[in-house]
């Protein structure tokens, strides 16, 4: 049998720590971190011990920043990131400094891009963020150009949320398409797209999910590929957000269904606070 009161060492504590704020759902980072504080009771081991997971978490998760001087919204994500705190915003060029606790972008500076995917990149993004805004309203877009071996890549991210704590319900959604080529002729196009929604009020319950999609696309010039990118995308991700629609209608009459609980014979709902008028009641008083 194991040995419950055992002392758990802080590598444990740590790791314990650091998959909380890793999991913690869309715009609750502050509300779990304060939690796993209190928990822990060690600023200093959390501090050294699990920063890495607030930047993981905050990459994972797209988050949306705006940098000083910089036109627009930017986010944060892995392809952006440059080591040290600092990420890379390829629309305007520029480098930041980003506190991942805070959720703030400082110490802005000119920066210096891939120069051998810019024309691709530059014609993906002007016709990525007329995508985003007509269909994400309040989302974020971005895109990234790199060259490895003699092969190009673009990468495209959305992030769009709704947090709405007032009402107990937060969501995200995020996708992200890379596609890589060498020159003109077919490629492949990959895409992912998540989301993530959690409701609790007097309850717990998330919808976590992802979907991963392939599609082959033709390589011209940059504004055709531009447009083959943006059309491929957007029959795609408006097929999984039919089919969510779809499960949820599903689900209403079926799973959430069979958790209710069933109404008695009488076919109403029983008021507690007349249950000494039932049978149920007099039989208690007894």
């Amino acid at each position: 049998m194991a040995d419950y009161d055992a002392p758990i060492s802080d590598k444990e504590k740590v790791r314990i720590a650091s998959n909380f704020i890793l999991h913690a759902p869309p715009g609750e980072f502050n509300e779990v971190f304060n939690d796993v504080r209190i928990i822990l009771n060690n600023d200093k081991l959390l501090k050294s011990g699990a920063s890495e997971s607030f930047a993981k978490h905050n990459m994972e998760q797209f988050v949306p920043c705006k940098p000083d001087g910089v036109a627009a919204s930017t986010l944060v994500t892995e392809h952006g990131d440059l080591g040290n705190g600092r990420f890379f915003d390829p629309s305007s060029r520029k480098s930041f400094a980003f506190d991942h606790l805070r959720k703030e972008a400082s110490d802005v500076k000119s920066a210096s891009g891939d120069d051998k995917s810019e024309s691709y990149r530059a014609a993906l993004a002007k016709v990525w963020q007329d995508y985003v805004q007509d269909h994400y309203p309040d989302g974020t877009g971005v895109v990234y150009g790199k060259t490895s071996g003699g092969q190009k890549s673009l990468i495209a991210c959305i992030e769009d949320h709704k947090f709405r704590p007032n009402n107990f319900c937060n969501g995200r959604w995020r996708t992200e398409w890379t596609l890589t080529f060498s020159g003109p002729g077919s490629a492949e196009l990959k895409g992912v797209m998540r989301v993530q929604v959690h409701y609790y009020e007097d309850g717990n319950v998330q919808l976590v999910s992802s979907k991963e999609v392939s599609e082959s696309i033709t390589v011209g010039d940059e504004a055709s590929t531009a447009k083959a990118i943006v059309k491929a995308a957007e029959k795609a991700e408006a097929e999984y957000q039919t089919g969510i629609g779809a499960n949820y209608t599903t689900m209403s009459t079926t799973s959430f269904k069979a958790l209710r609980r069933a109404l008695p014979v009488t076919r109403t709902k029983l008021d507690w606070n007349k249950i000494a008028g039932y049978q149920v009641g007099r039989d208690l008083k007894k």
